[in-house]
């Protein structure tokens, strides 16, 4: 963004006729409004943490509190991003292993997450009342002073302007009319560069650091490897399926002809036989490898059918069920069948299960696949499972997988990933 954006966009021609003025004016009533209802929740909250803290049950609600800023800080950003349009990045980095324990971890350990509760108390105890002051003076003296001539009107005899001038003449309530039209440019720029001011505060509290924007360059590294290193797979797959699958399929047709012309009871018959089931032996290894890889049903007909192929070939009889509005971006749905083999794989060797069901839903912008099971429980992630790779698996596309796994089960391995559908059309269930 360039300077002038930074400022509000004061020294731009046309500032004053353009939308940012009002842009302005309503950011500040947001976060005005925002930091007025933080107030008041945040010495609720403390003064009923603090009366039961005697009773060990405020201390939770104490803890608690040091996130309250994740959720203001979300909202701020993109109140910021409202603004000038500038978005302002998230500093917060994912878990490296899946569950609610790992993320309240990593929360607490965060500079970000204390930067976020400092700003949340400066919000709730100190900028509300400024922005109030400045966004509500900037709507009303003008408001009020162009609503002089039509009040007096009303009235018949008098009205008082601003509360200090009784005005009793037409003439004189249309000069303060007049006075609050050209007031609306003046208001305008210290209005701007307050909203612009704060908005610079916000980013340079709620923004990554130095430190955090390394590891968000990392993430980003990590995701372009995956991109590649997916991009290969699909080529492997490719030359594979285009390739040596069809050779082989014309090597066992070729066997197949052979075996026809050979001498009925000679032992060329014999070992012929034996070479074509050697080459259908390898040709379902090959086609088992490839599905592997990336199944060719991914790829054409999306993730609820991929899913539904994987679990007809899972050792643990599984149901699947989607709601998906369309198909979505193929990282994201090589991310969820992934998701999905991997957790039948880890029902068929470590459950004991008899059944398992897949489900999957898209809604709010996010896709949700969970796979459940009744074995036994107690999966671990951190035992080697392949839930731990399967968490960066997801990360990369932002999203999360928790795993729930109580001794004596069920247990639950659910996938969540921000995303948007690439295409309307109706909901299919599978």
């Amino acid at each position: 963004m360039d300077d002038s954006g930074r400022w509000g966009g004061v020294t731009r021609p046309g500032f004053v006729r353009s939308a940012a003025p009002w842009r302005a004016a309503g950011y500040l009533l947001a976060t005005g409004l925002t930091g007025l209802l933080l107030c008041a929740g945040l010495l609720v909250s403390v003064a009923a943490g603090g009366a039961l803290a005697a009773l060990l049950v405020g201390l939770p609600l104490l803890a608690a509190l040091a996130l309250v800023g994740l959720p203001v800080a979300a909202w701020e950003r993109r109140l910021a991003r409202f603004l000038n349009g500038e978005r302002i990045p998230d500093p917060h980095r994912v878990p490296d292993r899946p569950g609610l324990a790992a993320w309240l971890r990593l929360r607490y350990r965060e500079r970000a997450t204390w930067r976020e509760l400092g700003f949340t108390v400066l919000a709730a105890f100190l900028l509300w009342p400024l922005d109030l002051a400045v966004a509500g003076c900037a709507l009303a003296v003008p408001g009020y002073l162009l609503a002089a001539l039509p009040l007096l009107l009303l009235d018949g005899e008098q009205v008082n302007v601003l509360k200090l001038w009784q005005v009793h003449s037409p003439w004189a309530a249309g000069l303060f009319g007049l006075a609050g039209l050209a007031l609306v440019p003046v208001l305008a720029y210290p209005v701007a560069l307050l909203a612009a001011a704060r908005a610079g505060l916000v980013r340079l509290l709620l923004g990554p650091g130095g430190q955090e924007r390394r590891i968000g360059e990392l993430v980003l590294s990590r995701a372009r490897l995956v991109d590649a290193f997916e991009a290969e797979r699909r080529r492997i797959e490719r030359d594979l399926h285009d390739g040596a699958q069809q050779r082989l399929v014309a090597l066992r047709m070729t066997l197949g002809l052979a075996r026809l012309d050979a001498p009925p009871d000679g032992p060329l018959v014999a070992r012929l036989a034996e070479a074509q089931r050697e080459a259908g032996d390898v040709l379902a290894e090959l086609r088992e490898l490839i599905n592997g890889i990336h199944p060719q049903v991914l790829t054409d007909r999306g993730l609820p059918e991929a899913c539904a192929d994987a679990a007809d070939r899972s050792p643990v009889p599984a149901t699947t069920r989607f709601a998906l509005p369309a198909r979505l971006p193929p990282p994201v749905e090589s991310a969820g069948y992934f998701a999905v083999t991997e957790a039948l794989a880890n029902v068929a060797k470590h459950s004991g299960a008899s059944t398992a069901t897949v489900e999957g839903r898209w809604a709010r912008g996010r896709l949700t696949i969970e796979v459940t099971d009744d074995g036994r429980g107690g999966a671990d992630p951190g035992r080697g499972t392949g839930l731990t790779g399967l968490a960066d698996r997801v990360a990369v596309v932002h999203g999360t997988l928790t795993v729930s796994s109580p001794p004596g089960g069920p247990t639950a391995v659910r996938v969540e990933i921000p995303c948007r559908p690439m295409g309307e059309g109706a909901q299919r269930w599978v």
